[in-house]
């Protein structure tokens, strides 16, 4: 399949593939590549950075492993229980990952829970790896969110600026004149990658990093979720929206909680 994404109003108009190339008559996809291309970076930033904490490097390994299928598998669950209806009358079409539907806050969600129990396991500090996970996820969604690009999806609402999207599908117009939100995601998200490199050389907890990523994406992601035209809900509340503003809170609390005890820790 081919789309073409258009940007009128800057006079540029991308033809993309979904299709990069093909093993034994099994296409290998566009989105696929670029989400990999995304994890494979983060992974190699991660694997730097986690040397200077003092983990060892066996122990991030074996993290990797079982996040990332947990991951996967989270960010399928995360989907399928937001959009039952799709599923509800073939529960095997659940497992056709090929056929898409994977939500973030899923994969974050579950991959996040298998790294702390790992590292509960094995006595790790687990606020310090935690703090090497924020970056690097950030990493790994900036990228990755190109493949919503690529697939012609993740888009908004209609809006007149400048920089409206329009999206065909084999000559098809799906989309016109719509928010580009894939891009305004990973624009945020490359934003964030920035500051909380800068905010990490003045943490003064462990974990205060992974609680800067809380607050930051959780903030981009509940504005810009307001303006997806394909957001999961519950009822008319937009699930993404609801998780944004309970991670920007707990994360909120969370630092000035820790920093304050901290600061009184100090003074005595």
């Amino acid at each position: 399949m081919i789309n073409t994404v258009s940007f009128p109003g800057l006079g540029i108009s991308i033809q993309v593939s979904r299709s990069a190339f093909s093993v034994f008559g099994m296409p290998v996809y566009t989105y696929g590549i670029l989400i990999a291309l995304g994890v494979c970076i983060a992974f190699v930033y991660a694997t730097i950075q986690i040397k200077k904490t003092g983990i060892s490097q066996d122990d991030f390994l074996n993290m990797f492993i079982i996040g990332l299928p947990s991951a996967i598998v989270g960010a399928r669950i995360y989907y399928v229980i937001f959009s039952w209806d799709m599923y509800k009358n073939d529960i095997w079409e659940i497992f056709n990952f090929r056929g898409g539907g994977l939500a973030i806050y899923g994969g974050v969600i579950c991959a996040a829970a298998t790294v702390l129990i790992y590292c509960k396991a094995k006595k790790i500090n687990n606020g310090a790896v935690f703090d090497v996970l924020a970056v690097a996820l950030l990493i790994g969604q900036a990228i990755g969110r190109w493949g919503n690009f690529v697939n012609g999806e993740a888009y908004g609402s209609s809006t007149t600026l400048l920089w409206a999207m329009t999206i065909e599908q084999n000559g098809r117009i799906i989309a016109q004149s719509v928010h580009p939100t894939f891009l305004y995601e990973s624009l945020f998200n490359t934003l964030g990658i920035v500051v909380l490199t800068f905010y990490k050389k003045k943490k003064v907890f462990e974990g205060e990093v992974f609680c800067g990523y809380m607050v930051w994406y959780g903030m981009g992601r509940f504005l810009i979720e307001g303006l997806r035209a394909d957001s999961l809900m519950i009822g008319g509340l937009r699930v993404s929206q609801l998780l944004s503003f309970a991670l920007v809170t707990a994360g909120v609390i969370l630092i000035v909680k820790n920093r304050k005890k901290h600061l009184t820790t100090e003074q005595f």
